[in-house]
């Protein structure tokens, strides 16, 4: 006997939305009269992530599976060590478990890259990069003392957020367990609801509308437009179609991402759960430090707080470096470069970390040469808007690199 199951990729479409937000009544109806219906929302979970990982999917469900095994134990395991009276607390041990938990996803990065044909099937799953962070976080943070107990169920949770579990926002358990643990007030729910609806019809006008018109319509004309124009030219096989497709794909990677974003906030507010932002309108920055305190947010505040912060203070302590202005380099150019590989293990990947990094440290140059030549410096609305203008016009070049077009132009492949 055959049985075909619905598989729904999130938010891909109306028929998603539609059972989504049909399963949500009950949790609505819950939370409007101040009760969280955890044993609801748990069931309404697991049928969400079946359906999301059943059919032609079912492999990485099972992987899924496997992995939140694994990721329990290490997580445990360091929690059980971190509360023995007689435990040292070795460094070697926590850097130990941090390894191990991003061995899983380094091991899907570098497989993605290289594929052994062997191997009868892929040991990723869909969300494994965002559930890591997560993971890794919590670890990080029983090492600090800021998390002194992790609560299984609510862990499980945490880690399983079906709204943000295949690409984000990244929340912070402790954030997410304050809002778990109880129901919003009556009117701060009604508030929540509607944001939770504003979000909704913002993403679909972001993804459906815009991110469709750039990156459906418009995005494969200018790129045939720029390869054909590309190999009659040769050389570098540049053209202005090229110019057009790095704004182009620009407001298609911001839209489609972007929209996402806010479904993913918008399904988490109407369960009552705060999830962050992940956007602030970041084509208005006015330098590049600006910009990633506005872009994907969540995953630039982890990666600052998880990578940058703890190399600097580490580096501080041991002396690496004795110019704090080299020390800060050095920490740039690691984060991106992690940025790069964790995007991929392609050269386009790397180029567009190191293309961050050097933008940060050249940012950082100015804004000191500005502190020291501030009264010769003019400050007004047209400087505000140049450099509005030379940050956007820098940001939209390292999109063009990150979407492997280039690599397509010149080598034909991505």
């Amino acid at each position: 006997m055959h049985f075909d199951f619905i598989n729904l990729q999130p938010y891909a479409n109306p028929q998603y939305f539609f059972y989504l937000m049909v399963a949500l009544i009950p949790m609505i109806i819950g939370l409007y009269f101040g009760k969280r219906l955890k044993v609801y929302e748990a069931i309404f979970s697991i049928v969400f992530l079946f359906l999301i990982f059943d059919g032609d999917h079912w492999q990485q469900g099972v992987n899924l599976l496997i992995y939140l095994v694994y990721e329990f134990i290490l997580t445990f395991t360091y929690q059980h060590y971190r509360t023995k009276k007689d435990s040292k607390n070795k460094t070697w041990i926590f850097y130990l478990m941090v390894i191990l938990a991003i061995i899983p996803v380094a091991a899907v990065k570098y497989l993605t890259a290289f594929p052994i044909k062997s191997m009868p099937f892929v040991i990723g799953f869909l969300g494994i990069s965002y559930i890591t962070f997560k993971n890794v976080q919590v670890i990080m943070e029983l090492r600090d003392g800021a998390i002194k107990q992790v609560d299984p169920l609510t862990y499980a949770r945490f880690l399983l957020f079906f709204p943000t579990i295949s690409s984000g926002p990244i929340d912070r358990y402790r954030r997410f367990k304050k809002d778990f643990d109880k129901a919003p007030s009556r009117d701060q729910y009604i508030d929540d609801l509607g944001t939770a609806t504003r979000y909704l019809f913002q993403g679909f006008a972001y993804k459906f509308i815009i991110g469709c018109f750039f990156g459906t319509y418009l995005l494969p004309k200018i790129s045939a437009a720029a390869l054909a124009t590309g190999n009659a030219n040769g050389g570098l096989k540049l053209s202005w179609w090229v110019v057009a497709y790095m704004y182009v794909y620009s407001m298609y990677l911001f839209f489609d991402f972007a929209g996402y974003s806010l479904f993913a906030v918008s399904i988490s507010y109407y369960m009552g759960i705060h999830t962050p932002m992940n956007f602030n309108k970041p084509f208005i920055s006015k330098n590049i430090k600006d910009f990633w305190n506005r872009w994907h947010m969540t995953l630039s505040f982890w990666f600052r707080d998880y990578i940058y912060m703890r190399f600097t203070f580490f580096a501080m302590k041991k002396k690496l470096f004795k110019s704090r202005i080299r020390l800060s380099q050095v920490s740039y150019f690691l984060l991106f470069l992690i940025m790069g590989f964790w995007h991929g293990l392609t050269w386009y990947y790397i180029v567009y970390g190191i293309y961050h990094a050097t933008a940060i440290c050249i940012n950082d140059a100015w804004l000191r040469f500005k502190r020291k030549h501030k009264d010769k410096l003019p400050s007004n609305k047209f400087t505000e808007w140049l450099a509005i203008f030379i940050t956007f016009n820098v940001v939209c070049f390292s999109f063009l690199i990150f979407s492997g077009f280039l690599s397509q132009l010149w080598f034909g492949w991505q």
